[in-house]
């Protein structure tokens, strides 16, 4: 008895040994995942999840802003004829798949893997949020759609004429008319692969069913507790970057430049929906990293925004990281007052203080908006200068020369705000002070988002603050809001219309030339600025703390595969 006793125990102390030599990064996420289908993923969660087990053909350079692709899964990047119509791309072999049931021991990534997924996002039953990436773009596909309708067993029967794979290593895709920013597509987890033993064993509900080439396989899923996922052992050979922007040398994130990836072996995900919780967690060292909520900015950083001291003591460090969702004051141009005078919306633009209202709202955190492009894509400009700022006495004059001295005989205008929180609702009256100062009468009108968005796509509003989250980083991503096809129900709620933006976004839409890019997107910015259909507000950023022993931790609400280049200080 003594002696099992004694093996008992060493086993024990063996394992928790063994279990304490791991390097695991502990991450909080505020509510469970909704799905791990990668045809459906499109939220902050389910995405950061989805993007360590599973792969793309292309991904983000992790250390090089702007951002840039790379192979991934694809051998090299594509292939592209020179009408842009036809892209081959080259599979790289031997790629497996995590351990599964459903699949043989030996399966390994194969071209047809991609063509199931561009199909699982066309098919109407899988309900992919990622259908607008490929609506009408490749030869064959809204065919596919059409005549697959519901049934699986047409699903896997019927031929995408745009889609074959000659070899199981090469992946032909045929497009309707050029379409450069597929190549983006193809880095967005909606294209991982997808194998059709797994389609056909799950019935095409894959919400649970994950099997993926990622450097990390789900190990555990306790709805509304815990997500945990392990180091792929047999993960194909991925090093970390051996190059990257000033930023990367600056923080000494190259020092574990061509180690192989992952990094680490096991990523614990908790579900903590308060954030007061998630604070306190943070601080007892049970989460590696925490994304600071306004409640918290006193608590961590002093009035200029650098973290206090007591926290610095404690070994966590401060990032400041920008993303690519930005924000604007919009006017409706087709509205009989603003969109018909332009003198109007110029005296707004210099009435409104920003710099005040990113100090109220933002707790001094955004970055200034100089452009209706953001940083991290080409087309901004960090020495841009916008033609208007904070200055009521030509806010006055242009309001006199607009013909409403002091606003005399301008009627009421209407504000409607994002939400019906108190928030959204100082948010509404700050702007209506502000006007108030130069005689701009305004009345805020509340609503529910959701009714917030009906009254965008039916073109109900007529001042308001429009917002983007960029899905890609290209600037025709930000072009096509101001694009008069895509008036609403489409994403131009202002019903802006120029007939030269329309041609740079058509030119936008079809070219992969960065030097012409840069030069239509100077033209595009030029025409924004004369023309007023926003006046720009501020770039939304994220203050993160870390503890020391995270190393090479860079923000990105791009790059969802990230953890596999986090280490962990031994």
């Amino acid at each position: 008895m003594f002696k099992i006793l004694v093996i008992i125990t060493l086993v024990l102390s063996c394992t928790n040994e063994s279990e304490r030599s791991k390097k695991v990064l502990n991450l909080a996420i505020s509510s469970d995942v909704s799905t791990l289908d990668t045809a459906l993923a499109y939220d902050t969660i389910s995405s950061q999840v989805v993007g360590q087990i599973n792969e793309t053909l292309y991904e983000y350079h992790y250390l090089n802003r702007p951002f840039t692709l790379k192979p991934l899964l694809a051998e090299s990047m594509p292939d592209i004829s020179n009408d842009g119509l036809t892209y081959k791309i080259k599979i790289k072999k031997n790629i497996k798949y995590h351990p599964s049931t459903v699949l043989d021991e030996d399966r390994t990534l194969k071209a047809q893997d991609f063509i199931n997924q561009i199909k699982r996002i066309a098919f109407k039953p899988t309900q992919s949020s990622g259908w607008w990436l490929f609506d009408g773009k490749i030869i064959g596909l809204n065919n596919f759609r059409s005549k697959a309708e519901k049934d699986l067993s047409n699903f896997f029967d019927l031929k995408v004429k745009g889609l074959t794979a000659p070899d199981e290593h090469t992946l032909i895709i045929k497009l309707t008319r050029p379409y450069p920013q597929l190549v983006y597509a193809l880095a967005m987890a909606f294209t991982s692969p997808a194998p059709k033993e797994v389609i056909k064993a799950s019935n095409n509900n894959l919400n649970r069913g994950v099997v993926g080439t990622g450097p990390f396989k789900l190990t555990e899923w306790n709805n509304g507790l815990n997500i945990t996922l392990e180091k792929f052992s047999n993960y194909h050979d991925q090093k970390y970057p051996t190059s990257g922007d000033q930023y990367s040398h600056k923080n000494n994130l190259l020092s574990d430049a061509q180690k192989s990836l992952p990094l680490i072996d096991k990523i614990e995900f908790k579900v903590i929906k308060e954030s007061q919780t998630r604070w306190l967690n943070f601080l007892n060292k049970k989460i590696d990293l925490i994304v600071l909520s306004k409640e918290h900015f006193s608590l961590a950083l002093d009035a200029n925004g650098k973290v206090k001291k007591e926290v610095k003591d404690k070994g966590i460090k401060l990032q400041v990281a920008s993303t690519l969702t930005y924000w604007w004051l919009a006017f409706n141009m087709n509205d009989k007052i603003l969109g018909k005078n332009k003198k109007i919306r110029e005296a707004i633009a210099h009435a409104v203080n920003i710099d005040s209202y990113i100090d109220i709202f933002t707790n001094k955190i955004a970055l200034k908006a100089n452009s209706i492009f953001p940083p991290g894509i080409i087309g901004y400009d960090p020495s841009n200068e916008l033609p208007y700022s904070y200055n009521i006495t030509k806010a006055k004059k242009l309001l006199a020369d607009a013909g409403y001295p002091n606003g005399k005989g301008l009627p009421v205008i209407n504000y409607d705000v994002r939400g019906n929180s108190t928030v959204s609702r100082q948010m509404g009256e700050f702007i209506q002070k502000e006007l108030s100062k130069i005689g701009i009468r305004i009345k805020v009108i509340m609503n529910p988002f959701s009714q917030f968005l009906r009254k965008a796509r039916t073109g109900q509003l007529q001042f308001w603050q429009g917002g983007w989250a960029l899905d890609y980083p290209d600037a025709e991503n930000v072009v096509q809001l101001l694009y008069s096809k895509n008036h609403p129900p489409g994403p131009n709620s202002t019903f802006y219309t120029n007939s030269k933006i329309d041609k740079i976004y058509k030119e936008l839409s079809q070219t992969s030339n960065l030097n012409r890019i840069n030069s239509l997107t100077k033209k595009a910015q030029k025409i924004i600025n004369d023309d007023l259909p926003w006046v720009m507000q501020f770039y939304s950023r994220n203050y993160i703390l870390i503890h020391d022993r995270v190393k090479n931790y860079r923000q990105s609400d791009l790059i969802y595969n990230s953890l596999k280049y986090i280490n962990i200080k031994e």
